[in-house]
């Protein structure tokens, strides 16, 4: 049986059809509000209230660090995971929007960096969801250390590895009921780099929601991407992908990569069909930077 095939029929023998319970709030808390408690505040850690995204997808995460969380008839998703030092406010945020973490069925990453999937044993271990990872993401999310090729190895504090339930595979899709969630392999910041696309709508209203890995070319004092033309190679091609992913809202690990809390605070900026192409195009930039200083020798 297919990874996908399985995946549905562990979501069918959950419980047969299970509902996710709706949300208890009349009104979602808006982005205006994560906004303002953000103001200054960009601390992985730092607490932030949850705030609605758009359809059945909210803001759960942090001041610094994006978790997000959606709503479907077979139960709750997390993308991604902070620290394990947030993992109560993430929980609290889901509690807030009037969700019962226990609901919560799968649990996925963008990448296998303490700052994201750091959280990641506590929240499975308050759920009992299963996780869901690349098969390059699967080994260092176990372990709680980066990959020997990961360019920041040496200088990321490991966390508490968690096991992988279930990998996906480039251009996967997720048919969990009422969602369908596509696996999009973007390496380079990590070797198991993820993003996410998924259909959300408000009534009549929908739009894709693109959950794009960090693209940003950083590494560990010493590392130099010259001397690595392969993984360059490899981050070009995500760079080439991300720029065609279907993507309406833009979402980011990192928050303030879009912009999203000045977005999410003024609905009408939201939504731009050309925010992929632009955020592929700057890290694209910021890459062949780091080249060109990499190359000119010492003064």
């Amino acid at each position: 049986m297919s990874g996908k095939l399985l995946l549905f029929a562990a979501v069918a023998l959950a419980g047969c059809t299970p509902q996710a319970a709706p949300s208890a709030l009349a009104t979602a808390p808006t982005g205006k509000a994560l906004a303002a408690a953000c103001a200054g505040r960009e601390g992985w850690g730092d607490p932030a209230p949850p705030a609605k995204i758009f359809g059945n997808s909210y803001y759960v995460g942090t001041c610094g660090i994006s978790v997000v969380l959606i709503d479907t008839p077979g139960g709750l998703v997390l993308i991604d995971a902070a620290t394990e030092e947030a993992a109560p406010s993430i929980l609290a945020n889901i509690r807030t929007l009037g969700f019962d973490p226990k609901n919560v069925r799968f649990l996925l990453t963008s990448h296998e960096h303490l700052d994201h999937v750091g959280g990641l044993r506590a929240l499975q271990e308050a759920t009992g969801a299963q996780v869901i990872a690349r098969p390059e993401a699967a080994a260092a999310l176990a372990s709680g250390e980066p990959d020997a090729t990961d360019p920041q190895r040496g200088s990321i504090p490991p966390f508490r590895g968690v096991a992988v339930a279930r990998t996906v595979f480039d251009g996967e899709m997720l048919k969990i009921e009422g969602l369908r969630l596509t696996a999009h392999a973007t390496p380079g910041h990590t070797p198991g780099g993820t993003s996410w696309t998924w259909r959300s709508c408000e009534g009549s209203d929908c739009r894709i929601i693109a959950y794009v890995d960090s693209l940003s070319a950083v590494s560990a004092d010493g590392y130099r991407f010259v001397d690595h033309p392969d993984y360059v190679a490899t981050f070009r091609a995500t760079f080439a992908k991300v720029e065609a992913l279907p993507c309406e809202i833009l979402l980011t690990p990192h928050p303030g990569a879009s912009n999203l809390f000045a977005r999410l605070a003024n609905p009408a900026t939201l939504a731009n069909p050309e925010s992929c192409r632009a955020y592929a195009a700057g890290a694209r930039m910021r890459l062949a930077d780091r080249l060109a200083s990499e190359s000119t020798p010492p003064k």
